[in-house]
């Protein structure tokens, strides 16, 4: 390769990697946006007057539109240019976190959340094939660790740092400060992120079809739905879960989950390192680990230092999740990036909105801890999905 190459190439990974920096911080801030209310469910739940299980709809609402939202826009946008589709969906995300801070009723609270679950869902399907576009093929899964970090980074600590903004100055200043979040994304977005046309059409039979003859996509779609389902049963009430079953105070819980944010990153890390030569076993060690670590916080998080062991080592788990499952959607339809996208991406909202719904009925109907072998069975399952599993991946 000559120098003025060498020179050229370089210059071009210079602009490609930040424009792969904004996209992860757009999802950073929709999954923060998605997630905020975890931390803060107890005290929404007492300024507006209603249980902890409905606070949970919050979630609810805003993951099943997310899961809908995933195939309506890869497929009715499919012509727009990306840049500007990932924009609009984020400026989306934004006023509607601004209305939430607002809000002076939780039916006005909760009305304004389907605009982020429109934001998520389409958001999330269009950038998850964009690494192919942004940067060299050699970079791809670095690229896309980095891209989808944003998701676990976002439970991990975009949550944990909205709950301490929620301590300090109130649930309002949390919601008002991931809106100016999606802003800065916004800005980040169209500064740094190139003009990227569409290529091509897509339309919703492609979606079923992909589905029903790719038999890696299918096992992706189902341990997504075990996994997620699963986790956000008993992460959503895990500041419940926290304070009933292990004693620890309110004024604690942010910096524990700040803790279990900072254990996430590395397990994303640790993950996205191994997921090209490992992948069905990296998989499968994050089933069986969440599997493990929830039984045992049941079992043994009955006091605020073995709680906060459990809570790191949940957090370090689960930090693997959404670079796993992504690379395996991805690896499973090469050809088919954003259809592989779009379907994980509804399997995973739908999965969230599920969790939580059963998490609230768990908390409400029988008893807190409940939601912790909710989790537990959810993982083994996927586990036992994974292990059994014949495609090649």
């Amino acid at each position: 390769m000559f120098p003025s190459q060498i020179r050229d190439r370089s210059r071009s990974l210079d602009r490609t990697w930040p424009a792969v920096l904004a996209v992860a911080l757009g999802i950073f801030a929709l999954m923060t946006s998605e997630l905020l209310p975890v931390g803060l469910l107890t005290p929404i739940g007492s300024d507006l007057a209603v249980s902890d299980g409905t606070a949970g709809l919050m979630l609810t609402v805003p993951g099943l539109v997310a899961a809908a939202s995933a195939p309506v826009v890869t497929v009715t946008a499919a012509g727009v240019d990306r840049r500007v589709l990932l924009a609009a969906l984020i400026g989306l995300m934004a006023a509607a976190n601004l209305v939430c801070a607002a809000a002076p009723h939780f039916a006005v609270l909760l009305a304004a959340r389907p605009a982020i679950g429109v934001s998520i869902g389409g958001f999330w399907a269009i950038a998850g094939g964009l690494a192919v576009r942004l940067v060299p093929a050699e970079h791809v899964p670095l690229a896309t660790s980095i891209v989808f970090g944003g998701v676990s980074t976002a439970s991990v600590v975009g949550v944990p740092a909205g709950t301490l903004i929620g301590d300090l100055g109130g649930w309002r200043a949390a919601f008002a400060s991931v809106g100016m979040l999606g802003l800065a994304a916004l800005a980040a977005l169209l500064v740094l992120v190139p003009p990227l046309p569409s290529q091509g059409t897509l339309s919703f039979r492609e979606l079923p079809g992909l589905l029903r003859r790719n038999t890696g996509v299918r096992i992706g779609v189902l341990v997504t739905f075990l996994l997620i389902t699963g986790h956000f049963a008993a992460y959503t009430f895990v500041r419940p879960v926290l304070r009933e079953a292990a004693g620890v105070d309110d004024a604690l819980v942010g910096g524990l989950l700040m803790a279990y944010g900072a254990a996430g990153i590395a397990g994303n890390f640790v993950a996205g390192s191994r997921v090209g030569a490992h992948l069905r076993g990296t998989l499968l060690a994050i089933c069986t680990g969440l599997a493990a670590v929830t039984a045992l916080f049941a079992v043994l998080g009955t006091a605020p230092v073995t709680a906060s062991a459990l809570l790191v080592a949940w957090g370090l788990v689960y930090g693997g999740v959404s670079v796993s499952l992504q690379t395996w959607m991805l690896k499973a339809a090469p050809d088919a990036s954003e259809a592989a996208s779009s379907l994980f991406v509804a399997a995973f909202n739908l999965s969230i909105a599920l969790g939580a719904l059963v998490g609230g009925a768990t908390v409400d109907g029988l008893a807190t801890t409940g939601v912790l072998w909710v989790a537990g069975s959810f993982a083994l399952v996927a586990a036992a999905t994974v292990a059994t599993s014949r495609k090649p991946l």
